[in-house]
């Protein structure tokens, strides 16, 4: 099994904060500044304290002796050796420096044996010096608001903040200032087939083009359209309507032909665009001969009060009045 170094497409939480410092050598600074000094230094994460963003080798690190977990399941465990000998490791794992260049895990005992099943040599790790986890957990969200992921990027945080910072899908939802269902939907791009990930990790395949893909449970037939979408250059909405009806395996010339007699007019799909980001779900609008209809989809009694509140406050108000008496 080959010991190189795979990288990951995104880093996740490693994304968010700094890495380790370095020491800089004179001469190269005295060459280097003037040269900075004409260039405009896009912000960087703010300093994480007590932690600090490294990739340190496999060999180095040490199991956590007080690690009350002891089976973490064959086929779970294959799985992500799988899609980290495909893509990397997105979720940094948690480590604590001993000296002597050891460190001793704290959190990511899954992730640290399935990269040495997948033969990585060095993996990426937050090395911490505190002990508090709401510390480090509320300066990563921070960073998280601040810093422009990729989707994969973006969902491994989240996913990575709840399993091992005890965060909810409510305070990640109101830190980054996104709905709860937004960080639902797009923690399940971690669930996509590693050759899917990769071209949502490239910009290839768009957020909206992954969650449509996410319907789909066969791992195959989502693979196979993704590979329609970029050949065929898909919008979200047509892949949106091939998951709905089934048409996973027609071929592009009859689809195009079924598009066009359906199209509504280029107004009616800028609107259902439009109160599509409004409201973060599936908004269909269609016109008949004689009237028309628009089609708002909910996943959840949840997720139709939260729509309503933008849609319609005072229906919520009545709800709620309604269940005080």
């Amino acid at each position: 099994m080959s010991q190189q170094r795979r990288g990951g497409l995104g880093r996740g939480l490693g994304a968010l904060i700094p890495t380790k410092p370095i020491a800089p050598d004179p001469e190269t600074v005295a060459a280097v500044v003037p040269a900075l000094m004409q260039t405009v230094v896009e912000p960087a994460p703010k300093p994480v304290m007590g932690a600090y963003f490294d990739e340190i080798p496999l060999a180095d690190i040490v199991p956590n002796p007080r690690q009350p977990r002891k089976n973490f399941g064959d086929q779970q465990l294959k799985e992500l050796t799988e899609s980290i000998a495909e893509v990397g490791l997105l979720q940094p794992i948690v480590v604590r420096a001993l000296g002597g260049g050891r460190y001793e895990l704290v959190m990511g005992e899954r992730r640290c044996r399935a990269s040495k099943l997948a033969g990585l040599a060095r993996i990426p790790a937050i090395v911490r010096s505190t002990h508090d986890d709401d510390m480090l957990r509320d300066a990563l969200l921070e960073n998280l608001q601040r810093e422009q992921l990729n989707p994969l990027e973006e969902a491994a945080a989240y996913q990575q903040l709840l399993d091992d910072f005890g965060a909810t899908h409510e305070q990640l939802a109101q830190r980054v200032s996104r709905s709860r269902s937004h960080v639902t939907n797009m923690i399940r791009l971690l669930k996509l087939p590693p050759d899917v990930q990769k071209r949502v990790a490239a910009g290839v395949l768009s957020a909206g083009h992954a969650r449509a893909l996410c319907s789909l449970d066969d791992p195959h037939l989502q693979e196979h359209l993704a590979r329609r979408i970029v050949a065929e250059q898909l919008s979200v909405r047509a892949v949106e309507e091939i998951v709905a009806i089934g048409d996973v395996h027609a071929s592009s010339a009859p689809t195009r032909e079924r598009a066009a007699k359906k199209a509504p007019p280029p107004a009616l799909r800028e609107l259902a665009d439009h109160l599509s980001d409004r409201f973060e779900t599936k908004v269909k609008v269609d016109m008949g001969r004689q009237k028309g209809r628009i089609v708002v989809e909910f996943a959840s009694l949840e997720d139709l009060e939260r729509i309503l509140v933008t849609l319609a406050p005072e229906a919520v108000d009545s709800m709620h009045d309604d269940d005080d008496r």
